[in-house]
């Protein structure tokens, strides 16, 4: 019988993948490479299970994610699951296809929060770097829709090489749709991303512009709208604290039931990860393999482990390492201590000068 351990807390959060059906073609899509099809989701059955078993084990705060969540029939039944469970949720959604009837029904449900994606502050923009025309103008009704329902809305505007000058235009856009916040996330490199990275990365000058912008922008929208700023690791000197930790505040259920430490965490080879259908999230967050493979400090390389950011950004991400290096288990090359760093640098200034297209997403 699984036992908690005192040295492993209770994880806080949980990324449920309900699907990776989407009706956008994202260049830097954060699902895997090899989506897992609709044949293999998990049933309604299994889902709620796994919400009961996630509040049994102490998680507070549900993302319901994909893909497209709302392509799932299912949802308001996961919604009520959860809000019976006094889990928070956070529906994390590309805001097209959905009626006004099913928002209402949602929100019934228990719906805490909606975090709707937006590519670009204008029709054309937006609608080109998703893949989908028409997509803008859809969004812009979501919006209406939630407020106007009096959910909490966020505003989730991925930055990259083809919006990164029109940040102003994305703030006051989300001033416009009365959202509460705005995450301006710089893409990740990693998964179908890594793949365009060429095609999406800008040049550092543009990053230091974006970001000045932002930080005006926090003190002149102080009270109306919370503002948060992912920085592209490239340009960073030190990595960020990649999910708090290797199996240490939260987890990911992908549609099939594999969970993971991280959205990217199957990047990773040689690592097998469990599934719900054969052990519980209690089992597999407490004992598994995988989940202890990066937990904690004794993992980590000497430059790490001597580290007084040691307990800050926990030696930073494995996926990413990974991907630089070929080694999982070696410094964040991101971190200015790293002997990785100036490969990186080059690299990161080669991709942003190339003037390559990206390529869409799609099964």
């Amino acid at each position: 019988m699984t036992v908690p351990r005192p040295d492993i807390p209770a994880p806080m959060g949980m990324l449920a993948e309900l699907t990776h059906r989407c009706p956008l073609k994202c260049p830097y899509c954060s699902n895997p490479v090899d989506l897992e099809r609709r044949s293999s989701e998990l049933d309604t059955e299994t889902w709620l299970r796994v919400f009961s078993e996630a509040a049994a084990l102490g998680v507070l705060q549900v993302h319901l994610s994909g893909g497209e969540p709302t392509a799932r029939p299912d949802l308001e039944q996961i919604v009520a699951r959860c809000a019976d469970l006094n889990l928070y949720t956070n529906l994390i959604t590309a805001g097209v296809g959905v009626t006004a009837a099913r928002w209402q029904a949602m929100a019934d449900a228990g719906l805490d929060h909606v975090q709707l994606s937006i590519q670009a502050p204008t029709a054309a923009a937006n609608d080109f770097v998703a893949g989908l025309p028409g997509a803008f103008d859809k969004k812009l009704e979501t919006a209406k829709q939630v407020t106007g329902l009096g959910l909490p809305l966020t505003l989730n505007a991925v930055i990259h090489r083809h919006n990164i000058d029109a940040v102003d235009e994305t703030i006051e856009l989300a001033v416009a749709c009365g959202a509460r916040r705005l995450e301006i996330a710089h893409v990740q490199y990693y998964g179908w991303a890594a793949k365009n990275r060429q095609g999406l990365i800008p040049p550092k000058e543009a990053v230091v512009a974006c970001m000045e912008k932002v930080d005006a922008a926090r003190e002149r929208l102080a009270g109306t709208l919370v503002i948060d700023a992912v920085v592209p690791d490239y340009y960073a000197r030190f990595p960020k604290p990649c999910m708090g930790g290797w199996g240490a505040r939260s987890f990911n259920v992908t549609p099939s039931g594999k969970v993971l430490p991280c959205h990217a965490a199957e990047t990773i080879p040689g690592i097998e990860y469990e599934n719900v259908s054969i052990r519980t999230l209690k089992n597999i967050w407490y004992d598994s393999a995988s989940f202890n493979k990066y937990r904690g400090t004794s993992w980590m390389p000497d430059l790490c482990r001597t580290c007084e950011r040691r307990d800050i950004d926990f030696g930073g991400c494995r996926c990413q390492a990974f991907a630089i290096t070929g080694r999982a288990d070696e410094t964040d090359p991101v971190c200015e201590k790293s002997t990785h760093r100036a490969e990186l640098t080059r690299m990161a200034e080669a991709d942003a000068a190339a003037q390559e297209n990206f390529v869409y997403r799609a099964f």
